[in-house]
């Protein structure tokens, strides 16, 4: 990987400056060899006295801070870290916003040749792009930090990404339109894109972005997050708060050619959700797909529950008729939670470890 380190004028990088963003174009400059705003970048606005933080420092000739460029395969760049301040130069530069009520067009030809000649300091990176994955993770470790979405979205810029993130990374676009109900996070911090990548590649994310960096659309990442929806929607046509945030992409992939009876599903998740023994309601949808009890976290007995029972026992394991101390033995239902049975002290009973193991590998 190379890294170098270069001065960049206000000058040169305002030439070509333009700003598309509103026709989806992008924000260009440096001869439009610079993409300012990338597909991975939020598109956060600085406000009026951090834009005019960033011209009062290139002002009075004071250092602004570091900002690093990435080297495209084509010879082009594109901005990992400093888009805002870049774009409040170039703003300054076209007019659109004054300082102390002068525009730039103001200023005396002294002050703006001032401003023009003005040395940026800026990293650039070129490498593979598990390299320059690696670097971007590195620097990224102050400010608005980037997610790790972001930082792949960095690497595997292209054609394939740029279409994605008009369905998945747009604020009440299609995926969030379809699907928020059942996702958390953000859609233009890319969690969305990140939840759904992680579901199709089944948790290899940064393979199956490099595999598609360079397809001509997301189609099918798009149809697959549809098929996900849809197959839940099916399945459990009752919607509950409980919903949201279930890796639903793992079980449609696991499930999707199963057939499910959704009346009685939906009669056992109604029952379990009234079942004060499950302590995670959200697992209840996993537990009648999988039938893993470990999904529902059942409630375990009480400390003061066992120590009565152990008390009352005499310490004495009921299996193997041996007698342990309360520390060797451990709760449990006489009457499985499976068949109905209840976490209380009459359901209890105190199990030496080697015996209640063994019942519990039945």
């Amino acid at each position: 990987m190379i890294i170098t380190l270069k001065e960049i004028a206000v000058r040169d990088l305002v030439n070509g400056y333009e700003d598309n963003s509103n026709t989806n174009g992008g924000v260009l400059g440096f001869g439009k060899l610079l993409d300012i705003r990338p597909p991975y970048q939020r598109e956060f606005i600085y406000k009026e006295k951090q834009r005019e933080g960033v011209l009062t420092t290139i002002k009075n000739d004071f250092p602004l801070n570091v900002m690093y460029w990435s080297v495209r395969d084509n010879g082009t760049f594109e901005i990992i870290d400093g888009q805002q301040r870049t774009i409040s130069i170039c703003q300054y530069i076209m007019g659109d916003f004054s300082i102390d009520g002068k525009y730039f067009h103001n200023l005396q030809n002294n002050e703006k040749d001032q401003i023009l000649n003005y040395k940026l300091m800026v990293y650039m990176c070129e490498g593979t792009d598990s390299e320059r994955l690696n670097w971007f993770r590195v620097i990224n470790i102050s400010g608005e930090k980037l997610t790790d979405q972001e930082l792949r979205n960095a690497v595997y810029s292209g054609t394939w990404l740029t279409d994605v993130k008009r369905y998945f990374s747009r604020t009440q676009g299609p995926v969030q339109q379809l699907g928020s109900d059942y996702l958390t996070g953000s859609s233009i911090r890319q969690d969305y894109l990140e939840t759904t990548l992680n579901w199709i590649s089944e948790g290899h994310i940064e393979k199956y972005m490099g595999l598609n960096q360079h397809e001509p659309n997301g189609n099918e990442i798009w149809l697959y997050f549809q098929s996900v929806i849809n197959w839940v929607k099916v399945v459990f046509p009752k919607y509950r708060k409980e919903m949201k945030g279930i890796q639903w992409g793992f079980l449609y992939n696991k499930f999707k050619s199963k057939q499910f009876n959704s009346t009685v599903l939906e009669d056992e998740v109604t029952k379990l959700m009234m079942d004060d023994d499950v302590t995670n309601k959200k697992g209840i949808y996993e537990y009648v797909l999988t039938r893993n009890d470990k999904h529902l976290s059942i409630r375990t007995f009480t400390e003061s529950q066992k120590r009565e029972v152990y008390e009352r026992q005499g310490g004495i394991c009921p299996v193997c008729k041996q007698t342990f101390s309360i520390e060797e033995m451990e709760g449990d239902h006489i009457t499985p939670w499976s068949k109905g049975g209840k976490t209380n002290i009459n359901n209890c009973q105190m199990l030496c470890k080697e015996d209640n193991r063994r019942k519990s590998s039945i």
